[in-house]
C-alpha cells in the first residue's frame, strides 16, 4: 500500500464489504482510467470506506446511471465519463477520460459541479491521488443523517445507498423518518428521471 493510500485509510478507516475485481474488468479499463487506480483495485478490491459513507466502485455497474444522467446534456458529449466513486446519499463521482475528475453530481438534488481542466496522459495518477487525498468523510452526509440512518436501517452493502422516499424531487422530506436502504443502481436511475441535472448555481451553496 502506497502512502497516498494509507492517508485515506487514516481519515475514512478501514474498508467493508470487499468486492474482488477480476483481471478482465482491470484490463477492460487500462487506457480508460488511471493506472494507479487500476492497482488500488488490484490490491484493494471494491470497498465501502467510513461504515460505508464512501465506495469505491465498479463503473461497469453504472454505466447506464451515467448514460441516464447525462443524457441529452452537453456534458454527454463533453468527456467520456466512468463513475468510480459515490457516496452514501448518492453523491457521484465521475472520472473523464480526458478531464480526469472533472464532474460531481449529487443525485438527490439533480445539481452538478463541473471542472473545464484538462489532463495529459501522464499527469491522471497524480490528479486520481489528489481525488483520494482530498476527500473527506462529511462531504458524503447529508443533512447529519448518516450516523442515525446507518443506527436505524443497518450498514450498507456495495449496491445499496440510503435514499429519500419520496424523493425530494417530489416533494418528499429530508428527514429520517423519509429514508430508506435502497438499490443504488435502480434509485440512482429513478433520481436521474425526475428532473432536468441543472448546474450548481452560488445560491445553492
Amino acid at each position: 500500500m502506497d502512502r497516498v493510500f494509507a492517508r485515506f485509510l487514516e481519515k475514512f478507516g478501514e474498508p467493508i464489504d470487499r468486492q474482488e475485481v477480476p483481471a478482465s474488468t482491470i484490463d477492460q479499463y487500462k487506457g480508460k482510467l488511471p493506472n494507479q487506480l487500476l492497482s488500488y483495485w488490484a490490491e484493494q478490491s471494491w470497498c465501502g470506506y467510513g461504515e460505508g459513507i464512501f465506495w469505491l466502485v465498479n463503473p461497469q455497474e453504472y454505466e447506464g446511471v451515467v448514460a441516464s444522467w447525462l443524457e441529452g446534456t452537453y456534458l454527454e458529449r463533453r468527456d467520456k465519463y466512468h463513475i468510480i466513486a459515490r457516496g452514501a446519499f448518492g453523491s457521484l463521482y465521475l472520472w473523464g477520460e480526458k478531464t480526469g475528475y472533472s464532474l460531481k453530481i449529487e443525485s438527490v438534488v439533480s445539481r452538478y459541479v463541473v471542472n473545464d481542466l484538462e489532463i495529459k496522459s501522464h499527469g491522471m495518477d497524480k490528479a486520481l491521488q489528489g481525488f483520494l487525498l482530498s476527500r473527506n468523510v462529511d462531504s458524503n452526509d447529508f443533512g447529519n443523517l448518516f450516523k442515525p440512518a446507518k443506527q436505524k436501517l443497518g450498514m450498507l452493502r456495495h449496491d445499496e445507498m440510503y435514499g429519500f422516499v419520496p424523493a425530494l424531487m417530489l416533494g418528499g422530506q429530508d428527514t429520517l423518518d423519509h429514508l430508506e436502504k435502497v438499490k443504488a443502481v435502480e434509485h440512482l436511475t429513478l433520481l436521474s428521471q425526475i428532473t432536468e441535472l441543472q448546474p450548481y448555481s452560488f445560491s445553492d451553496i
